[in-house]
């Protein structure tokens, strides 16, 4: 039995840091560059299993150096690779990451196999899909791939956990992939975006996409936390004040811990109040998974506030 199955992308990051980001037509010198793992799906999975939580990954790399970098990484975080589908002939889907000096970072994705994750590779992964409790997804496959394991997910009963990242125009997102979502995750862009609202606040944003057929809704808003909108009413979580190094991955760090509360029972509200505690300590450490903290970790690096 697992706690969570996630179904998306697995990539190589290739980080530099700058000094500052080039503007157009310019060059800049960054430091050397880091090569780690990555992957907004492959991001969820470590971050879910480093907290303790029973974790799957079911995804597609290419049989070359990055793919075992990949799987080595999910190994060392607790994950069970048995779903992840090496395909000899395809590249492992890599990252290009550009990090300044405040800790906010640009990526541009090459999806490499993560493309040729198919709705047939999702369906011979149903007795998978049946022993988890929640499925976490995110937009980074292809969408039929995202819409298959959506049901194959309504199909098995189990709760299904949406990060539509990258996000799709507004009213671009399938309407059945929003009934699915309990809860749909974004963070305000993305929020901003989908909502179809250029201005508003979160509560605005959220309201609109439970409107638009979520079940339930989480916006994060970086340091200043989240904002939970479910049947119980809007909740404001408070951010955990961290010194940022850098942010990449941060929301599948969120996502991952969200899904893994979840799983154990957790309410929303009191799932995402976990979930921030884990995404502050993801950034005080520079990557993605690298930077994922263990539950002994976040006691030191993001303990828990008082709350009221």
């Amino acid at each position: 039995m697992y706690d969570v199955l996630v179904v998306g992308s697995a990539n190589a990051d290739l980080t530099v840091r700058v000094g500052r980001r080039p503007g157009a037509g310019e060059t800049v010198t960054g430091t050397d560059l880091v090569e780690s793992a990555g992957g907004k799906g492959a991001n969820q999975a470590a971050a879910a299993a480093r907290i303790g939580g029973r974790t799957a990954l079911l995804a597609r790399i290419g049989g070359d150096a990055y793919g075992a970098l990949l799987l080595s990484a999910q190994h060392d975080a607790g994950t069970d690779v048995t779903p992840v589908i090496v395909d000899d002939a395809a590249r492992t889907g890599t990252a290009m990451i550009i990090v300044d000096p405040d800790g906010d970072n640009s990526i541009v994705v090459s999806p490499g196999a993560n493309a040729a994750l198919t709705p047939q590779d999702v369906a011979a992964a149903k007795d998978t899909f049946a022993a988890a409790s929640v499925v976490s997804l995110q937009l980074e496959i292809p969408m039929e791939s995202v819409r298959a394991a959506a049901t194959a997910a309504e199909q098995a009963g189990t709760r299904v956990v949406l990060n539509p990242s990258p996000a799709p125009e507004a009213g671009a997102l399938a309407s059945e992939l929003l009934a699915v979502a309990d809860p749909l995750v974004v963070n305000e862009h993305e929020a901003r975006q989908l909502s179809g609202l250029a201005d508003g606040t979160p509560a605005e944003w959220a309201q609109a996409l439970c409107d638009r057929g979520a079940r339930s809704v989480v916006v994060t808003l970086g340091g200043d936390g989240a904002l939970v909108l479910d049947a119980s009413g809007a909740t404001a979580v408070p951010g955990v004040r961290v010194n940022a190094v850098d942010t990449t991955g941060a929301g599948d760090a969120f996502t991952g811990a969200l899904a893994t509360r979840l799983a154990r029972g957790d309410a929303l509200p009191e799932a995402a109040r976990f979930a921030v505690r884990v995404g502050a300590a993801a950034v005080t450490k520079p990557g993605a998974q690298p930077s994922y903290p263990t539950r002994a970790e976040l006691e030191v690096l993001a303990p828990e506030l008082p709350q009221g």
